[in-house]
């Protein structure tokens, strides 16, 4: 997560000194650098890719636009999908939180039916809508008033100390769901889920 920070922090730095299309270059060498060295650590391609081809598409609009704050545009939109996302699954009593555990477990718990564990998930899921939407609104207004500069910064404040906070809250109600869907009498001798 705080990888994926750094070219944009790099960027926002880099506007300061050099032309727009320069400031997106040394983003994207950034980025390729940062690929090479998650690869080498044995990362997923899939996951050193997507980093770089973020940044391609975040200097690809800046650049096309002529905005630097463009630069962070993509991030935005994507924090407004995830809070509309977020929110309606809550809303129409499917969170996504809920899903996950459910899926990541094989399927097939009555999880919507346990109230304890479907609220659990319901403030694991709305946790998550919370840092969504205050990612949008803060990014939203330092848009507007083109603050690049502001922009990286919330990237980094906004980034991982508060997708680690929503991640305590997930963690928690995937263990109450475990605990009360998943017991020791459910399982065979050999660990494997028992469906009745």
């Amino acid at each position: 997560m705080l990888g994926a920070a750094i070219p944009q922090v790099v960027f926002a730095v880099a506007i300061v000194v050099v032309p727009l299309l320069a400031a997106a270059g040394i983003a994207l060498a950034v980025a390729l650098v940062q690929a090479a060295i998650f690869r080498v650590r044995g990362e997923p391609t899939s996951t050193v890719l997507g980093g770089v081809f973020g940044v391609a598409i975040a200097s690809g609009i800046a650049v096309w636009t002529g905005s630097a704050s463009n630069f962070f545009l993509v991030g935005i939109v994507a924090a407004l999908v995830g809070l509309v996302a977020t929110t309606a699954s809550v809303v129409v009593r499917r969170p996504l939180t809920g899903l996950a555990w459910n899926a990541l477990h094989g399927g097939g718990h009555a999880w919507r039916q346990d109230r304890p564990a479907r609220r659990a998930h319901d403030v694991a899921t709305l946790a998550a809508a919370a840092v969504f939407g205050a990612r949008f609104v803060v990014t939203q207004w330092l848009y507007g008033i083109d603050s690049t500069g502001g922009l990286a910064i919330a990237k980094v404040v906004m980034g991982t100390p508060m997708t680690l906070v929503a991640a305590v809250v997930a963690f928690w109600a995937f263990r109450r769901s475990t605990r009360r869907l998943i017991t020791p009498t459910t399982r065979g001798r050999e660990g494997r889920l028992i469906r009745g």
